[in-house]
């Protein structure tokens, strides 16, 4: 066995990853990433610094994982949930249920959440849930404390602001109770094959699978397909697409945003 494939072994024991759901290019990418932060230059070399080096295992495993995230990114998606989605689905049942799945540091979750606030303020009896998720637990911490630094509100409006975050002393903002009682944080791991609920109407996951092997993004498609009520909504980041044996489970609904609506 190789150094690479040494490391990879010890990496799905230790930090209970299976490295080969995703591409062998991202994982390689990652661990020289964190093999140049501690100075080694092999694999073997980085392999002993993580037994001798504990505490490293974290910054690899944050590594590893994708938390690349911002307040209404691609607005052109949240704008056709604004407008279109989110009205048609309130319009067939009173209560929503959404999956936002690989959540990050929660701004997706809060960015919905906004969204889904003022839905709900303009027709009263309505309800929504969002389940938000990640396999990285640091950033859920994050998410749940629900505290962002000036510039990354920048997306947001002065009444969004005034709304839905109270201001903190130290020129950071929280947000407010009212948003965050309609998120639940809950770590998750997508390979699991196990949902983290059923009966969704929307299940949100963006700029995730683009690490995945074709045969992981199939079976994360069928998952998602599963846990869909009918007519239920998939929404993929927009560099990303659906494998061809995931095509005969969705249908494009608005293609450019990569928004797809399951096939029952």
């Amino acid at each position: 066995m190789d150094d690479f494939a040494d490391l990879k072994q010890f990496i799905e024991r230790t930090l209970g990853m299976q490295c080969s759901n995703y591409k062998e290019d991202y994982i390689r990418r990652r661990l020289l990433s964190r093999m140049r932060s501690t100075g080694n230059e092999t694999f073997k070399d980085y392999h002993q610094y993580l037994l001798a080096n504990p505490p490293e295992l974290e910054n690899l495993r944050n590594a590893l994982t994708i938390n690349v995230t911002e307040f209404f990114r691609d607005n052109e998606v949240y704008e056709c949930m604004r407008k279109d989605i989110l009205p048609l689905l309130f319009r067939q049942r009173k209560q929503l249920r959404i999956w936002c799945a690989g959540c990050s540091s929660g701004e997706e979750p809060y960015s919905l959440a906004m969204i889904l606030s003022d839905l709900i303020l303009q027709n009263p009896g309505m309800t929504a849930r969002i389940i938000a998720t990640d396999i990285d637990k640091n950033v859920l911490a994050k998410a749940k404390d629900g505290i962002y630094t000036k510039k990354a509100m920048v997306k947001l409006s002065e009444a969004q602001v005034r709304r839905h975050f109270n201001g903190l002393p130290d020129g950071n903002f929280q947000v407010k109770p009212s948003l965050k009682e309609m998120i639940r944080f809950q770590p998750h791991d997508l390979m699991s094959g196990v949902p983290v609920s059923r009966w969704l109407d929307v299940i949100i996951c963006r700029n995730v699978t683009i690490y995945f092997t074709e045969k992981q993004k199939d079976a994360l498609a069928k998952m998602f397909h599963g846990a869909l009520v009918s007519g239920g909504f998939y929404i993929m980041g927009k560099t990303e697409y659906l494998g061809r044996t995931s095509e005969s489970m969705f249908a494009p609904y608005e293609s450019l945003q990569k928004i797809f609506k399951k096939k029952d």
